[in-house]
């Protein structure tokens, strides 16, 4: 009932701005039910476990071998698909963690673990991120790589990227927080191609030259509104001293520090919680507001009071 009131006013009363959580794919159904479609071949290259998990009871194992091929097209791959909201225009914010176990392969070639596709059926996808060698990459339209850090095995990886999808390299945008910390400020760019879609995939997609097998971890998928509907919840008084988190990376001009020992501790989020006041960028700061806004004052009020009343009189029918 709460999802249909608010499709109908979101029709009727396009001034308001709805927040919060768009859609969730974090595994906690047990399956993978939560996305729309699945590229692999077999159930064994997609499945949902209970260890390792970042945050609740399940997360997702996906593994690779040389020859997978569900769809008969370049590479390898086993990978979900989750067909969203994303068009020219709309702003989100997503979240995800991804573990790299201490035997994921290291080879000169593409390995695509998150990437957010085009509908045409060739070409690089317009925003993916991927494992070359050593190095996890952002990589964009036109080939543009804004940021890049060493790849951690053994350790969850936090990401939060926040995309303005648009075709128009002055209105697109991305943004991104890796393991707590800030690492790309909002950065202009094309995020789509001309009129074309997107959708997310999720998994493991690789260059069909890379021999070994591979394994990678996903958990937490969030996909929201604002910032602040897919930050972590604040630390408890007795959770001590946190570690540091891991290597937040550099742009495409600075140099990379080393990568930290295999045995880091786990990533502890160091974001602005709610009610904090401080920007993430110069550029961007961020308000934290829950519910919905206008400038119609009263309006929403008087809209929910008479939709109440249509709903109630259609169930009396």
């Amino acid at each position: 009932m709460g999802k249909l009131l608010v499709s109908l006013l979101a029709v009727l009363l396009p001034g308001l701005s709805w927040a919060g959580i768009i859609w969730k794919g974090d595994f906690e159904t047990g399956d993978t039910s939560q996305y729309t479609s699945a590229q692999r071949v077999s159930a064994d290259r997609l499945q949902v476990v209970t260890s390792p998990v970042l945050q609740g009871r399940h997360a997702l194992k996906a593994t690779v071998r040389q020859g997978d091929d569900p769809i008969n097209a370049s590479g390898n791959r086993n990978e979900l698909i989750y067909q969203g909201r994303e068009k020219e225009g709309s702003e989100y914010y997503y979240r995800w963690q991804v573990l790299f176990p201490a035997d994921y392969p290291s080879a000169k070639a593409w390995q695509v673990f998150t990437q957010w596709h085009h509908n045409g059926c060739c070409g690089s996808p317009p925003v993916e991120f991927f494992v070359y060698g050593e190095e996890i990459r952002l990589t964009l339209t036109n080939s543009v790589t804004p940021w890049q850090t060493k790849l951690v095995r053994g350790v969850w990886q936090d990401f939060v990227f926040h995309v303005k999808w648009s075709s128009d390299p002055n209105v697109g945008f991305v943004e991104l927080w890796h393991n707590g910390r800030l690492v790309l400020a909002k950065s202009k760019h094309a995020t789509m191609y001309a009129g074309d879609g997107i959708y997310l995939k999720l998994g493991l997609y690789r260059n069909d030259t890379v021999q070994p097998v591979g394994v990678v971890y996903h958990d937490g998928f969030v996909q929201a509104t604002r910032l602040a509907d897919v930050l972590p919840p604040p630390p408890t008084s007795d959770a001590g001293t946190p570690a540091p988190p891991a290597d937040a990376g550099t742009g495409p001009s600075g140099e990379a520090p080393s990568s930290p020992e295999e045995e880091s501790p786990p990533i502890v989020p160091t974001f602005p919680q709610p009610g904090a006041t401080e920007p993430t960028s110069p550029e961007a700061p961020v308000h934290y507001t829950y519910g919905c806004s206008s400038t119609s004052g009263p309006l929403w009020v008087l809209a929910l009071l008479g939709l109440g009343g249509l709903l109630r009189r259609a169930r009396r029918r």
